[in-house]
């Protein structure tokens, strides 16, 4: 029987929780979209659970890259071969998809970037995580607060006859100022489509300001689903905007894509821990390092209690050593 060699990507986040598998071609072969729920651990652990049923045990995990703002943790349970921020696993993926690709637009579930590329290679970007209008979890409550299920929001805004304005700089603003144009009688059609075009103002302004956006343009993340954002930025910018397949996990392909070519690069064996480690017990505790002025908030990970890693110290002295003085690998 020939073996199937498969490379893991995985992007936790805040909000969802992806894996993607890809073949020795590139080819993704498996994803999985989870909500990560605040709990990450388990996020991580439930889709490993789920990949082990899909495959047949004619596969080998050859190797497996983590991203996302969880990426460390990911990198400590599974076992990756490879840490990478989310800027550059973007990028790699979106290049895969269209090599000569010059824009990158990502709004995920809680922020959102903008990539820009010259001759392949990353020269400036931008994120925002600190303002939630325009990004998933915002969309989602402002479907939930209409009674209309997110996967109609699109398709709804488009209907409009009549876009209104609303004021999209703020999440709070941007709220108040949907439910004030409802209450003096705006159709749900003019103000969804009123509010994607000032979601994409509100991106272009702060995330785009200054930046010259060239084509091809590649919009990903899982907003990327939404045609009513997807229409308005094509709009706005007067330019066509492509959507890769695997938008909503180009995270996670990116990193699988990017563990791949290291273990190519003559890496023998990976780091992954195998289908068995969902059955570990896994726990997350915080400690506060009094021993100087800056008061370390460290982060202890730890499988069937013992001390996988910790991290969050900036002297090294936790994070360099174990529970029982032995040094962390």
């Amino acid at each position: 029987m020939e073996m199937k060699l498969l490379y893991l990507g995985v992007d936790v986040g805040s909000v969802s929780t992806n894996f993607v598998l890809i073949d020795e071609k590139d080819q993704v072969v498996e994803k999985i979209y989870l909500r990560t729920g605040g709990q990450p651990i388990n996020a991580l652990r439930k889709g490993i659970g789920l990949l082990s049923e899909k495959l047949g045990e004619d596969t080998i995990i050859k190797g497996v890259g983590a991203t996302g703002s969880g990426r460390q943790l990911a990198g400590v349970i599974i076992g990756a071969d490879i840490v990478k921020n989310e800027i550059t696993t973007h990028a790699v993926a979106a290049q895969k998809v269209v090599p000569d690709v010059r824009t990158i637009l990502e709004i995920g579930g809680q922020d959102s970037k903008i990539i820009l590329l010259r001759n392949g290679i990353v020269y400036d970007f931008a994120m925002n995580t600190v303002c939630a209008a325009g990004t998933g979890s915002f969309l989602d409550r402002q479907a939930a607060r209409l009674e209309i299920s997110i996967d109609e929001f699109g398709a709804l805004a488009l209907k409009s006859k009549s876009s209104v304005r609303i004021a999209g700089r703020c999440a709070v603003f941007a709220e108040s100022d949907m439910i004030h144009k409802q209450q003096t009688g705006h159709s749900v059609e003019d103000i969804l489509n009123g509010l994607c075009e000032a979601l994409v103002r509100n991106y272009l302004n702060n995330l785009a300001k200054g930046k010259e956006i060239e084509e091809p343009i590649v919009f990903q993340g899982g907003v990327a689903a939404n045609i009513g954002i997807v229409s308005a930025f094509e709009k706005t910018l007067g330019k066509k905007i492509i959507i890769p397949s695997y938008y909503d996990v180009m995270g996670a392909y990116g990193a699988a894509l990017i563990a791949k070519d290291k273990m190519k690069q003559g890496v023998k064996n990976t780091k992954f821990y195998g289908f068995e480690m969902i059955k570990n017990d896994y726990k997350a505790k915080s400690i506060e390092c009094n021993d100087c002025s800056n008061l370390c908030e460290i982060i202890e990970i730890t499988s069937n209690d013992e001390v996988l890693a910790r991290w969050g110290d900036r002297c090294g002295k936790w994070s360099n050593v174990k529970k029982h003085g032995e040094e962390v690998g």
